[in-house]
């Protein structure tokens, strides 16, 4: 079995960290099944960042395999200031201020410097301290101060964070470190980018803007703001990441489930890549072993037909990260066998958006799905006719296919594909050919088998998928067919 074909369509996505950014354990993450590796820009420095990166493609040149890298902004994190004694109790019904005041905190007051947090509050909001572990109430406010009241106490200490559920901050996404890192990562040549705390729309429009279409962007869900407005979010984005930490920190626990569900079936909807992250395998941090729990986390994920799961302190900073990649690939491997996944995953289907593009891929995935087809094989310049044939969730597998490693290290974000670097061509027919080598050389298929090739023409068009051959995998028969030029 070749080990640098997937057995499963969801893709791995793995944070790089002190545990795991050494070339020798980049190349074990890789080869155990990550398919992405992830940035995370809120801890190392540029200088560092850089490494992984090169580190990175000297593993995709070894292997010979595109890699995707996402790089992950901090975004705008609002913290508490510093404590006299490091930290001070906070009981229940307790009074307890914060201000802008820079003087170090005590029992009855802390800094909270961010005079635009003020600007929005109003009485009656909650603030959330410390992953939510604390929660106060405001009863009275200005623009240099807000009182509140404990509602649930526990030591309040240096600089931890605060959450604002019931308020939309005037808060840019982009702070000043975050526009540092962007034009860094993008100049580097990282395939995502992906926004922390997107509150609205126009938080990617600004991005966008300042990315150059230099790479591809995720919006990540974190904020109740951003669900209110999420048609629009992911309108605007490339992508999606469901990020369940601060979420989970400012809705109801009991309100994830229902809105990951959401959020993952309007993206399949769309034809846009989704992510599911957050404490996936948690206990993997420290054990070789996970939960049951999270086991089953992984495979609601994967039953919901998002295109990604997503490792992080787990391959970052854990002692076992290349036993939490396997296990990963193994529950997928595990649910898209089950007979189960193809009833929810063709049952949540969505019908295709009118035009010629999505009915070329409809009809190759039924084309697939009726006959003795071995694989879909779509040609595409900019990735829009694979991304596509992923909408399609074929029971087959999908190899696209590009003359360009950008395109190529993008797609391997998208369910389902199996990313091949090739030769530029100008017709037809040839693309035809390289479908047909890289369905045998991979595996996929052999000379008596046939494939299906979409694409569009005339060539380096997005959005022209106007083909459809099924063909044998025999360059011969292929010639002697007389494809279409």
């Amino acid at each position: 079995m070749n080990p640098l074909r997937r057995q499963r369509k969801v893709k791995i996505v793995a944070t790089l960290g002190p545990a795991s950014e050494s070339v020798d354990m980049i190349r074990r993450l890789f080869l155990a099944g990550a398919d992405v590796f992830r940035l995370n820009m809120s801890h190392g420095s540029q200088a560092e960042i850089a490494e992984r990166h090169a580190r990175i493609r000297s593993v995709e040149a070894e292997l010979g395999r595109p890699i995707g890298i996402l790089a992950d902004l901090q975004g705008p994190k609002l913290r508490v200031g510093t404590f006299a004694r490091g930290s001070v109790p906070l009981e229940p019904g307790q009074s307890f201020r914060f201000d802008l005041n820079g003087a170090e905190g005590d029992a009855g007051r802390v800094s909270l410097p961010h005079p635009e947090i003020f600007a929005a509050l109003k009485p009656g909001a909650t603030l959330l301290v410390n992953d939510g572990k604390l929660r106060l109430k405001v009863v009275d406010c200005g623009p240099e101060h807000a009182d509140t009241v404990v509602e649930v106490g526990g030591d309040i200490s240096n600089r931890k964070g605060v959450n604002l559920p019931d308020v939309v901050l005037p808060l840019a996404a982009l702070s000043a470190k975050d526009r540092s890192d962007l034009d860094f990562v993008c100049d580097l040549g990282v395939d995502w980018v992906a926004l922390s705390f997107v509150q609205r729309a126009e938080d990617v429009f600004e991005a966008r803007e300042l990315i150059d279409k230099r790479a591809a962007i995720i919006a990540k869900i974190e904020k109740p703001a951003a669900v209110d407005a999420f048609a629009e979010i992911l309108d605007a984005a490339d992508g999606i990441m469901v990020a369940r930490g601060d979420l989970g920190v400012e809705l109801p626990v009991q309100a994830l489930p229902p809105i990951q569900k959401r959020l993952v079936r309007t993206c399949r909807a769309a034809g846009k890549p989704v992510i599911v992250a957050t404490q996936m395998l948690e206990s993997m941090i420290t054990s070789p072993m996970p939960t049951r729990a999270e086991v089953s986390d992984v495979a609601t994920a994967i039953y919901e037909g998002a295109d990604a799961v997503m490792l992080s302190a787990e391959s970052a900073a854990g002692g076992y990260p290349i036993e939490a990649v396997s296990t990963m690939n193994n529950v997928a491997m595990s649910v898209e066998s089950d007979e189960i996944y193809r009833q929810v995953i063709e049952a949540a289907r969505t019908p295709a958006r009118r035009g010629v593009s999505d009915a070329i891929t409809v009809a190759a995935r039924e084309v697939a799905e009726t006959t003795q087809v071995k694989a879909i094989c779509c040609f595409s310049h900019t990735g829009t006719t694979a991304i596509l044939a992923s909408r399609e969730r074929p029971r087959v597998p999908i190899i696209a296919l590009t003359p360009f490693w950008n395109t190529a290290r993008r797609l391997t974000l998208c369910w389902g594909l199996h990313c091949v670097v090739t030769e530029s061509v100008d017709r037809f027919k040839m693309a035809v050919v390289s479908a047909a080598r890289a369905a045998r050389t991979d595996g996929f298929a052999n000379e008596e088998d046939r494939i299906v090739v979409t694409a569009g023409v005339p060539f380096n068009t997005p959005g022209s998928t106007n083909i459809l051959r099924v063909a044998l995998c025999n360059e011969r028969a292929i010639f002697e067919g007389g494809a279409e030029d």
